[in-house]
């Protein structure tokens, strides 16, 4: 059974943002990324990954929101199967978000060239238009986090 492992939350503010979730909640900051796409930080309570990002590009944060937009903007699934979930992701018309996976490099098995890491390993849309993060690595942080 796939596990809620990740939640996103786009912000325009990542430093008070992610001060909030430390100081009001106590959970623990484990990562920062600041790249030419994203900066923020990767917080945790053990159990799941809470990104606080800032998105620097239309292309990365999705065109349908775009870098401005704040509130939740993904959540990831560990899964036990990447392949198996591609194709009951496939079955339910849960389209790849190839526009996202380009611009971060990921989105691919290991034999194309594509990036496979925790926090992320391919992106897709659901029914309801938010972005779902697939993952058999996890999110660091987490106690199912599997580095490769």
């Amino acid at each position: 059974m796939a596990k809620i492992k990740h939640i996103a939350l786009s912000t325009q503010d990542p430093d008070a943002t992610a001060k909030f979730y430390v100081d009001v909640f106590g959970l623990k900051q484990v990562g920062r990324i600041d790249n030419p796409n994203t900066s923020g930080y990767y917080l945790t309570d053990g159990e799941i990954n809470l990104a606080i990002l800032k998105f620097k590009n239309d292309k990365v944060a999705g065109v349908e929101r775009g870098k401005d937009w704040s509130g939740i903007h993904h959540f990831g699934f560990q899964v036990d199967d990447l392949d198996d979930t591609s194709e009951r992701l496939a079955a339910a018309n849960a389209p790849r978000r190839d526009d996202i996976n380009e611009a971060l490099g990921v989105g691919g098995h290991a034999e194309s060239g594509a990036k496979r890491y925790g926090n992320v390993e391919v992106k897709y849309t659901g029914p309801d238009g938010v972005t779902v993060d697939v993952s058999e690595t996890g999110w660091i942080g987490t106690q199912s986090f599997r580095p490769e």
